[in-house]
């Protein structure tokens, strides 16, 4: 099996440049870039594309 290149999928950029978070969906593995994790957080159905089904979860919302 060949491994996917480690970019963020919302913004493409590559470990080369900045750190990556890896994570699993569905048994594949995907890399998001710490100024996205946010969306991954607050936003999920953003990444919708990429992960079908994901905007099934609930973003969490704050109270200021």
């Amino acid at each position: 099996m060949v491994e996917p290149k480690a970019i963020c999928v919302f913004c493409g950029v590559n470990s080369e440049l900045i750190p990556l978070i890896m994570m699993d969906y569905r048994g594949e593995r995907h890399w998001i870039c710490p100024q996205h994790l946010p969306i991954l957080i607050h936003k999920p159905e953003k990444l919708a594309e990429h992960f079908p089904g994901i905007e099934k979860l609930e973003g969490i919302e704050h109270e200021h």
